[in-house]
């Protein structure tokens, strides 16, 4: 008996050691390739860097065509992993319906597409600025900000994310503009649709965080009408800038509100030159206000922070002189880029943080009981301890489970009673 216990304590050791080799042989194939994948895509990024001043450019006057036709497409080479991309600028229409040039990119997962092809999200993202510069697709990484991209792509879902107006191609800029927003977000659908080898289907779901969020859901509303060939089964929002009035109320007394009204002043002082004067628009602003809007403007949200902040900290209480939700014609305006003007007849997803200080619980809780005023199939989930920022990552999982109940019979449990 005790001839053999020593034997027995030794192999187990050997065991383990080679256990332990073998999981640190395995770790280091699988940094390595994460660190090769890594590196793949960055250096394509810096090439397709490169390319971007001459893709981005258009010949004046720009080429006019039908909302969705595409007028220049390239390919992504830093596409992630097991799909492919593309960049493209296609036709859309503004606020006044006239032709106006958008960019965008357009993501599908390799292999072969279902019967019938994919069915394409279309992604609407957050604030990132409202200067040409600021565009999501002009980064080195043109997907970093479309908040669940590998979870859907491995889903099977094709994505197409737009820049919005006045991003990525040079042009007046849409911020917060919900009507040329959502033509955008519909506009690269159709444009996804004709490329060769994407095999799109005409079968769409919306998907938008903040920012995004309201222009998803003008998408939502407008999308019978604007785009009737495309068959829209539900739209999905996190921590959505739906109610613009109170958005503007709850935050305007800090650095989100005064960052946020130094982009839409010029977007909508161009947008209702009809209807309003610019001196009408920007009488709110006080004298600092109105010096350092230009500026503020021209910043991107996202990569020029410090700089944002430097202009932005010290006109904390002293950049307007009233609240834009009760002064006019900002209330006007601000009710008329609100959610909620039309019922939504999709399923609605909803995700909000419950420690979110810029899109506030109680202004989205307010947003689905107007759904529900509505007769709208609402989903609202809420995240204890989830701020802006986290809202549509917090969300995924829920989003991942309720995308499959669309269109194929099922009646997800909703919150209107």
């Amino acid at each position: 008996m005790n001839s053999g216990a020593p034997a027995a304590h030794t192999r187990r050791p050997r065991r383990m050691r080679r256990t332990l080799l073998i999981i640190a042989a395995i770790l280091v194939v699988v940094l390595g390739l994460a660190a090769a994948e890594f590196a793949r895509r960055y250096f394509e990024g810096q090439a397709d860097l490169k390319t971007d001043p001459a893709f981005y450019t258009l010949p004046s006057p720009a080429p006019t065509g039908d909302p969705g036709e595409i007028i220049r497409i390239e390919p992504i080479a830093s596409a992630p992993a097991g799909s492919t991309a593309w960049r493209v600028i296609y036709h859309s229409t503004d606020l006044a319906g006239d032709d106006v040039p958008v960019s965008g990119v357009v993501i599908v997962p390799d292999g072969p597409a279902p019967d019938g092809g994919r069915t394409v999200i279309s992604w609407a993202h957050p604030t990132t600025g409202a200067a040409a510069k600021c565009a999501p697709s002009l980064g080195l990484d043109p997907f970093q900000y479309i908040e669940g991209l590998h979870e859907l792509l491995a889903e099977g879902y094709a994505i197409a994310a737009t820049d919005y107006p006045g991003l990525g191609v040079d042009g007046q800029s849409s911020y917060l503009l919900g009507v040329p927003e959502s033509n955008s977000v519909l506009d690269i659908v159709r444009a996804a649709r004709t490329i060769d080898g994407a095999d799109i289907s005409d079968r769409v779901v919306l998907w938008g965080h903040s920012q995004g969020g309201q222009a998803a859901l003008f998408a939502a509303e407008r999308a019978s009408s604007y785009a009737p060939e495309l068959k829209l089964q539900g739209v999905a929002v996190a921590a959505p800038a739906a109610n613009l009035n109170a958005l503007m109320t709850d935050d305007i007394i800090d650095l989100s509100g005064v960052t946020i009204a130094s982009l839409a002043i010029p977007a909508y002082t161009v947008a209702y030159a009809d209807r309003y004067t610019a001196d009408e628009i920007t009488a709110i602003l006080t004298p600092a206000g109105v010096k350092a809007t230009p500026e503020m403007a021209e910043l991107c949200l996202l990569t020029q922070t410090k700089e944002l902040h430097a202009i932005a900290d010290p006109l904390v209480g002293g950049y307007v002189t009233s609240d834009p939700a009760t002064t006019e014609p900002w209330k006007t305006l601000l009710e008329e880029n609100s959610a909620g003007g039309q019922p939504v007849t999709v399923p609605v997803f909803v995700g909000q943080g419950e420690a979110d200080q810029l899109v506030r619980p109680s202004a989205t809780e307010g947003y689905v009981k107007l759904l529900c005023s509505q007769k709208a199939d609402v989903t609202f989930h809420t995240y204890p301890d989830i701020d802006h920022g986290l809202a549509a990552y917090a969300a995924l999982p829920d989003l991942l489970l309720w995308l499959p109940t669309l269109g194929d019979g099922r009646t997800p449990a909703g919150n209107c009673g």
